[in-house]
């Protein structure tokens, strides 16, 4: 469980070496950036079990390094503890909410809120899709996240400001 007055957010794709990472990096920069990192928990995770342990894809790596981002994260699997762990998991697309959704069936009275990165998005694209296949596409998603990481994190911030 996290801290007294401490935030949690936890990012999830399929992989967790794509679209998550990317977000949860981006995230950790503008709350570094902000001097609010101390006040959150940040990270990504997978639905899929098909990565575990490596590193992000190495086109979304080049992408983030350009915008003078790092991150050393692992993929990692999404595990029952995080629906307790976790405010806020935000995922990437309806196939990642559903499988959530099913997963957190198995985790009683569990306290995180489930929903889509992309509702946070004023423009209302509300899925992310996955970049994996196409090589012009991470550039493209990275500057995506960028825009609903920065909705993502002015939502956030304030809903916990409200509490």
């Amino acid at each position: 469980m996290a801290a007294t007055g401490t935030k949690s957010v936890l990012f999830v794709c399929l992989g967790n070496i794509c679209r998550s990472p990317i977000a949860e990096a981006v995230f950790r920069k503008m709350a570094t950036d902000g001097g609010i990192v101390d006040q959150w928990i940040i990270d990504s995770g997978a639905t899929s079990d098909w990565n575990l342990g490596s590193l992000p894809d190495a086109r979304g790596l080049a992408c983030l390094r350009k915008h003078g981002i790092d991150t050393d994260h692992r993929a990692r699997q999404v595990t029952k503890e995080d629906f307790m762990s976790f405010e806020h998991i935000l995922c990437m697309d309806e196939s990642n909410l559903s499988d959530l959704k099913r997963k957190s069936k198995s985790v009683k009275d569990y306290t995180a809120k489930i929903e889509l990165l992309g509702s946070y998005d004023p423009q209302k694209q509300l899925i992310i899709q996955d970049p994996y296949y196409g090589p012009k596409v991470i550039g493209q998603l990275t500057q995506r996240l960028v825009h609903g990481v920065v909705w993502a994190v002015t939502s956030l911030y304030h809903y916990q400001l409200s509490r």
